[in-house]
């Protein structure tokens, strides 16, 4: 648990109490927080967005916001466990922590714990279900199952395991250390002894001939972060009918275009203990110097923070650079909405349990026998259950087999309950620094300036007093994704303007600190404007302006002509 005692830190949460925690921490917290829906699951549940910002100091769409949102995949569920914890982070630490204190004065957070609620709590059921993201059938919608080897708790042990069949030729073999480990034959065939294996997940066989196990990929189905616009494409695996065609990601992308004061984003994803950055489908020589430069900036104290490396997704995950992962979320944040995104990666079990870092291609290739070896060990003093030993189990396709291997929901996908907290401590703080890294818009200064006659010159002074440029980044100010800074005045009842002929004025768009580490120490003021009106109106009269920006947030002053 937080300090907060609502929101729960020690388990994942099912749909039911996630709903009630939200609900709660909303009610206890109106000057706060604020819960809505923002679309509904293809099952029909919520998908909850929970709006954080002090509400005294401005609405939630005048402020600067980051975006947040988790558990997209359905086993992911490490993703809500830290998106409550951010929530637990900013209102116990309003008013006790001067930096979530300010955060919650100037900024806005936009938080989804789960994006995807159907999914997870399928991975969550008493008989469970392993599926990549979504539970609409797809891509054979009348339900048909393609023959082959399908993932499901067969045992309805509510477990999913792996199933291992003695086969002379099988790929697999005993570590010679720990019988129960299975290690890959090595590639002269000789085991010294050791049984082979084939081995399977647990499953059922649909369809079976006897003989062959097809393992068609279309069993997890849909992937919904491979649904978003960027980079979409039919030979993407699981990428749905069209971009955004799953409800789930309609909901997501409509939520943050109308949201435009949103300035960055972060998916949270399980496993491999680092902070991904795009792009997923093209190198960094691809990317703008300036916008490379910014995420390594932020991704330093992203590190700091958490103790997570950062890697570019295309540069260091990717197997095979002509087969890329595109029309995943933080892409579209970053190509079409222009905003600094991320995907964390939560869990390193080899981290856990040797200090080192897992290696690049854990997603791809196999462990190395000596590194699972050791992950077993550190499992079954630290964790144990994590690793079952094998069982016999009369399979009703494949006849007798065993059972047994990683519980890998709870042991590489997640970790176990009692490290949750620990997983995802940190990774607030960094949230909470990426917002306050954002543009922010104030009218530092007005006056009215006496011309004579009743008229007065009415001056503003605008600056950024953020880090980042009001366009956030320089792909969103190539692209002309952000609107520039609009000045208005409002003059009150008895006060004419005279001139230029609208009370409102475009500004275009200002730098911000970050700047200044490309000019040698001689600032200047890119992160400044001014702004001019002349009036007609009696002294005493108040005339007020107002500054607004897309991203960057809304600032009003008054001046009383005279005063």
């Amino acid at each position: 648990m937080t300090a907060d005692a609502t929101v729960p830190l020690d388990h994942v949460c099912r749909y039911d109490e996630l709903t009630d925690v939200l609900r709660r921490l909303a009610a206890d917290h109106p000057e706060l927080l604020s819960l809505e829906s923002i679309g509904r699951s293809h099952e029909g549940r919520d998908i909850w967005l929970v709006t954080a910002t002090d509400a005294a100091t401005g609405a939630h769409d005048t402020k600067p916001a980051m975006w947040v949102d988790g558990n997209i995949h359905a086993t992911e569920l490490t993703a809500s466990v830290a998106a409550l914890a951010l929530l637990g982070h900013l209102v116990d630490g309003h008013g006790t922590d001067p930096r979530v204190t300010e955060a919650l004065a100037t900024r806005t957070f936009y938080v989804v714990p789960r994006v995807n609620p159907d999914g997870a709590e399928l991975a969550l059921a008493e008989d469970p279900r392993f599926l990549r993201s979504s539970t609409r059938h797809w891509p054979w919608t009348d339900r048909w199952e393609q023959p082959g080897l399908h993932r499901r708790d067969v045992d309805g042990d509510g477990r999913i395991l792996s199933m291992r069949i003695p086969d002379p030729t099988g790929a697999w073999t005993t570590h010679a250390d720990d019988a129960r480990l299975m290690v890959p034959v090595p590639p002269d065939g000789w085991t010294d002894g050791r049984p082979r294996y084939r081995m399977l997940t647990e499953g059922e066989i649909v369809d079976h001939d006897g003989y062959t196990v097809p393992t068609p990929r279309a069993d997890q189905g849909l992937d919904l972060n491979r649904n978003f616009p960027a980079g979409w494409g039919t030979k993407v695996t699981g990428a749905g009918d069209f971009p955004g065609s799953e409800p789930e990601v309609a909901a997501l992308m409509r939520a943050m275009t109308a949201r435009p004061n949103i300035c960055g984003a972060n998916a949270y994803h399980t496993y491999g203990g680092v902070l991904l950055r795009p792009s997923s489908s093209r190198p960094d020589t691809k990317l703008s110097p300036d916008d490379r430069w910014v995420y390594g900036q932020l991704g330093a104290t992203g590190t700091e923070l958490t103790g997570f490396e950062v890697h570019s997704t295309f540069e260091d995950f990717t197997w095979d650079t002509t087969d890329v992962m595109s029309g995943a979320g933080d892409d579209w944040a970053y190509d079409h909405l222009g905003v600094f995104s991320w995907t964390t990666e939560f869990w390193d079990p080899i981290a856990a349990a040797t200090g080192e870092r897992a290696p690049l291609d854990l997603w791809f290739v196999s462990l190395e026998p000596a590194t699972e070896l050791a992950v077993l060990r550190w499992f079954d003093a630290e964790h144990p259950g994590g690793y079952v030993d094998w069982y016999p189990f009369d399979h009703p396709q494949l006849g007798p087999v065993e059972l047994g291997g990683w519980d890998s929901i709870r042991t590489w996908s997640n970790p176990p309950d009692a490290r949750l907290a620990t997983e995802v401590a940190g990774h607030p703080e960094f949230a909470v620094f990426q917002a306050m890294s954002s543009p922010r818009l104030e009218i530092e200064r007005v006056e009215a300036i006496p011309l004579g006659d009743d008229r007065w010159r009415i001056v503003a002074g605008i600056a950024n007093t953020g880090w980042l440029p009001t366009t956030v980044t320089a792909l969103a100010a190539a692209e002309n994704l952000v609107r520039p800074v609009l000045a208005e005045l409002e003059p009150a009842d008895g006060v004419e303007l005279v001139a230029p002929s609208t009370n409102r004025q475009l500004l275009g768009q200002l730098q911000g600190r970050s700047r200044a580490r490309f000019t040698a120490r001689h600032d200047g003021t890119p992160n400044r404007v001014r702004a001019e009106w002349l009036v007609s109106g009696p002294a005493g009269a108040e005339v007020a302006v107002v500054a607004a920006h897309q991203r960057a947030g809304r600032s009003r002053r008054t001046v009383v002509l005279g005063g």
